[in-house]
């Protein structure tokens, strides 16, 4: 018996300020998509922004439902999207913005674990890293390279 031990490397930028340029521009764009979240139920909205190596930009957020499986996260409505609409096209960085309408949100938060799963779909069918930018309502913006680091010893379809 052996232990493994898992380490990831991420990117913490103190505050928006920070940002290159192009990131905050990818930040701000989630920022209004998150304001058009559909969220009765939960109050908490959920922005995300999608840059392809075409320089085409996606734009998605959660869309809930009554009936609670139903719905469907801002990262896989924006992900899915650019799947269906430019299949050939590489997800190059993805931009996250999410907070609760009942609450102040001011901590980072990743993308749920069947966004994760959803992500690392997409990483491994393009044989290339999707960058990721988090971060609540105001704070701190985590960076991973790598889907891999928020999600390791993934699944995909090279085990079917």
């Amino acid at each position: 018996m052996k232990d493994i031990k898992i380490e990831s490397t991420l990117t913490v930028y103190d505050d928006y300020n920070e940002l290159p340029a192009a990131i905050a521009a990818l930040m701000d764009k989630a920022s209004k998509a998150r304001l058009k979240a559909y969220a009765p139920y939960s109050k908490f909205l959920v922005g995300a922004a999608i840059l392809l190596d075409n320089g085409e930009i996606i734009c998605g957020n959660n869309q809930e439902n009554a009936s609670y499986p139903s719905g469907l996260c801002a990262e896989r409505t924006a992900i899915y999207y650019a799947g269906a609409e430019y299949p050939e096209a590489k997800i190059v960085t993805m931009a996250l913005i999410a907070g609760s309408q009942r609450h102040p949100t001011a901590s980072p938060i990743p993308p749920c674990g069947a966004c994760r799963q959803a992500i690392s779909e997409y990483e491994v069918k393009q044989n290339s890293p999707i960058e990721i930018y988090f971060m609540g309502e105001t704070g701190k913006i985590v960076k991973s390279f790598s889907l891999a680091n928020l999600l390791p010893l993934g699944f995909d379809r090279n085990f079917l």
